[in-house]
């Protein structure tokens, strides 16, 4: 597993020690597109590092049904509502080509990082990068709707 994990450059500023931690809540399991990983207010348990394939992020909309927001592919995270409470999703995911990815346990990873404040700083560090690239790419989105006519 420590493998799948070192070949990430989100998962980089882990030591190998954080990572084999991380490793040991996590395992690796594969998808057929259609499949959906989480929906919107279900409880934020787990959380996943796409190795191959495509997942997309929606939300649901009244009368409109799901809206796709965002795709995520190789070495992307998938889900961060996890780590604030409630721990409930705020979005909904589905996966639309064949996916390979690592799954963490996050209630597990929250215990980990509860344990050694170290790892803790390195995953919260994660999350913002993540969390940074997402803002990045709606700001980006959100200024080519502004420029069509």
């Amino acid at each position: 597993m420590t493998t799948a994990l070192d070949s990430l450059p989100l998962l980089t500023g882990l030591s190998p020690t954080q990572r084999a931690a991380v490793a040991g809540v996590s395992t690796v399991e594969t998808y057929a597109p259609g499949h959906r990983l989480f929906d919107e207010g279900g409880v934020a348990d787990r959380c996943w590092v796409v190795l191959t394939g495509c997942v997309m992020i929606d939300h649901t909309t009244p009368g409109s049904g799901r809206v796709a927001l965002q795709s995520l592919g190789h070495g992307e995270l998938v889900g961060w509502s996890w780590a604030m409470p409630p721990h409930r999703w705020h979005f909904g995911a589905t996966v639309v080509s064949p996916t390979r990815a690592v799954v963490v346990d996050a209630v597990r990873l929250r215990e980990l990082a509860d344990a050694d404040p170290e790892l803790g700083y390195r995953v919260a560090l994660v999350m913002l990068e993540t969390l940074v690239e997402r803002l990045q790419t709606t700001r980006i989105r959100l200024l080519d709707l502004q420029r069509q006519p």
